[in-house]
């Protein structure tokens, strides 16, 4: 599946913004969903996951009580929304996807998510907070 992001820019300290991130060539209903960024001159790190369901989620403790991931299978697109950003939050956010089987526990998909065990990465996009 080909992943692409959506809905990066420029946004002032305390802002908000959403992210979306869709599939061509397939369909994201049997997927395990989440967001990575990588900051400038930094690591990459882990935003938050998605059960394939919806049903189940994570998030890195920087991302706690500020960010929601969500997974809409109607439209077969997949949200971060974040609010109270900083410029700590400015990155690249990539969307990446995980085929899950069937009888796996929802809490399995999500750590797999976690732990970068994927299929799929997205380009990314990029978000800017300014001060």
């Amino acid at each position: 599946v080909h992943l692409v992001e959506s809905g990066g820019g420029l946004v002032q300290r305390g802002g908000s913004v959403r992210l979306s991130c869709a599939a061509s060539g397939g369909s994201l209903s049997m997927y395990a969903l989440g967001w990575f960024r990588q900051a400038p001159g930094k690591e990459r790190e882990f935003v938050a996951a998605i059960s394939h369901g919806g049903y189940t989620t994570a998030y890195a403790d920087s991302a706690t009580g500020r960010f929601t991931i969500t997974k809409d299978n109607a439209d077969d697109t997949m949200y971060l929304q974040m609010n109270n950003l900083t410029p700590d939050d400015t990155a690249v956010y990539s969307c990446v996807a995980k085929l899950v089987p069937l009888d796996i526990p929802s809490s399995t998909e999500v750590a797999w998510i976690k732990s970068s065990n994927l299929d799929a990465w997205g380009q990314g996009t990029l978000v800017t907070v300014s001060s």
